[in-house]
This record gives C-alpha cells, structure tokens and sequence, in this order.
C-alpha cells in the first residue's frame, strides 16, 4: 500500500504527534508499505498523489476532533480512525460525559460553567478544557484560594469549563480494537498526577515520569468489568475503530470512565502500544489492526 502518514498539526499536542508518527512509519515501512510523511499544519497540507489511505496520527486539534476527517472525506482519501461524527464527539468531553450518562456508563460528576460563572461542586474538583488533550489544560484543585487563578488558566483554551468531582483512585487505561478490550494499564504519576510532563518525559527531562503496569494487578472479575465498561463507553460514542478509555477506580465507589481518545498515542511510552504488547501484539500489528478496522468502516465523500 502506499500510506501518507499524517503527523504534527497545529495543536498543543504536536510535539507527540510528531513522535507517535515517526514511530508508525517505521512500523509500515517494515510490513512493506511505501510510507510518505506528512507534517500537517492546517487544512492546505499536500498528499502525494495516489496513495491508498492516511493514516492519522495527528493528536488534538483539527486531527482528532474531525476537521481533518472532513478534509480527507472531501478529497475523497480514506483514512484510519473514526469518522467526522465519532471524532467530534469524542474529542469534546462534555459532550462525551453527557453521552456516557444517557447510555448508562458510571462517570464522575460534572458540571459545565459558561462564561464568568463558578463552581457549585465541592471541593476538590478537576478543572478542564474540554477539548484538549494530553491532560493540556487539567487542573486538580483542593485550595479554594487557587481557583480563580486556575479559571483563567482553562479559560485560556475555552468558553466552557469543565468541572468534574475529584475521585481519588487508581488511574487505568484500557485499550480497544474494535470490540476487543486490551489488557489494563495501571498508571502512578511520581509527582503531582499523569499531567502532560510525566506522561512524555522525552519531552521535558526534568518532569518525574510515571511507573506503568500492565496488566494491572487487578481481580480477575474486577478485569473484566473495567474491560467491557471501556468497550461499552467506545460503543456508546458509537466508535467502530480503536480508542483508548480513561478510568478511575476507587475501592468506595468502584470505576468511571473520565474520558475517550480516538488517536491515542503511539510514542515509544504511549499506554496503547505497551497494552497491545501485553496481549502478544506488536507496535507493526497494531499499525495492520488500525488499517484493518478502518478500511472496514463505511467511508463517505
């Protein structure tokens, strides 16, 4: 096949972006494709004529919230990943809680501020900008003394904040391909929590990183409850490709999902790929599974 891998963008997300698409052409090149780079910008980004598909690494804004989706679809290029509907909804995570909660999916409380309003929750809370990744623009607050100064942190991103009640707990992650759910990954940030510093260290040598494990020592019958909760947020998005689903669990409470990526990453310390090499499949596997699953989703242009 001949693949333009789509990488960078014009996000905050962009320096991963860069590194997961480094490491997916290396993976395609080794399957055999003929792999052409692409560093997206915005939407006048060039193909190479006749490739077979795109393949979307691109984090964050216009790759993973569907404006690149609509871009490709408009040139009529398929493309790896969700659609423009799934990606929009997915990338939004008011929009996302609002979903899991009609459908019936355990997430933590919210509440939604819009323009110069305040928290009602109680603290401690989570401030968020609702359409950023990579933990970019998260907050977790106990100090009523810091929340003015934190508001207009996130409302440097946004109109509206996210305010979701803090759940102290264990942080997992679990991947799915598809309608199959990935071994768990246990995640402990070594200082602070999984924010955008400990979860690409490459990036900032002084951050402390974070310890993984995976599988997560977790009950058998715990496993397996996390894991079709985390296949039934990704079809209650109405997701068919892959996503990676975020989760706290708490021993009082039991597990939630906080929120839904679509282009997780895939850096040489991105949770997706050590969650499939954990189920015996390869970085280049995966890459093949992505291919596989997308090109099986209904395509419109």
């Amino acid at each position: 096949m001949r693949i333009a891998v789509l990488m960078g963008g014009p996000g905050s997300e962009r320096p991963v972006s860069l590194a997961s698409g480094a490491g997916v052409v290396k993976a395609l090149r080794s399957l055999g494709a003929e792999v052409f780079e692409v560093d997206v910008h915005g939407p006048d980004f060039e193909l190479p004529q006749g490739i077979d598909l795109a393949f979307n690494v691109v984090h964050g804004t216009f790759g993973e919230d569907g404006q690149l989706q609509r871009e490709l679809e408009k040139r009529g290029v398929r493309y790896t990943g969700e659609g423009v509907a799934g990606s929009e909804l997915a990338i939004d995570k008011i929009a996302t809680k609002r979903r899991l909660q009609e459908r019936g999916v355990p997430t933590a409380p919210f509440e939604v501020l819009h323009g110069d309003a305040s928290p009602s929750l109680p603290l401690p809370y989570v401030l968020k900008a609702p359409k950023e990744g990579s933990s970019v623009g998260v907050y977790i607050l106990r100090d009523a003394a810091e929340v003015p100064q934190r508001l207009r942190d996130v409302r440097c991103y946004t109109d509206d904040v996210l305010v979701e009640a803090f759940v102290a707990g264990r942080e997992l992650t679990v991947g799915v391909l598809g309608t199959q759910a990935l071994p768990i990954v246990e995640i402990k940030a070594k200082q602070d929590f999984y924010n955008f510093e400990n979860k690409y260290p490459f990036l900032n040598p002084t951050a402390a990183g974070a310890d993984h494990w995976c599988p997560a020592p977790i009950a058998p019958d715990l496993t397996l409850q996390i894991q079709q909760m985390a296949v039934s947020a990704h079809r209650a998005l109405d997701l068919e490709v892959y996503s990676r689903v975020d989760v706290l669990f708490s021993e009082a409470d039991g597990p939630v999902v906080l929120e839904i990526n679509t282009i997780p990453g895939m850096t040489e310390v991105s949770l997706l790929p050590e969650a499939a090499a954990a189920a015996g499949i390869s970085y280049a596997q995966l890459c093949e599974r992505v291919i596989t699953l997308s090109l099986a989703r209904p395509f419109v242009s």
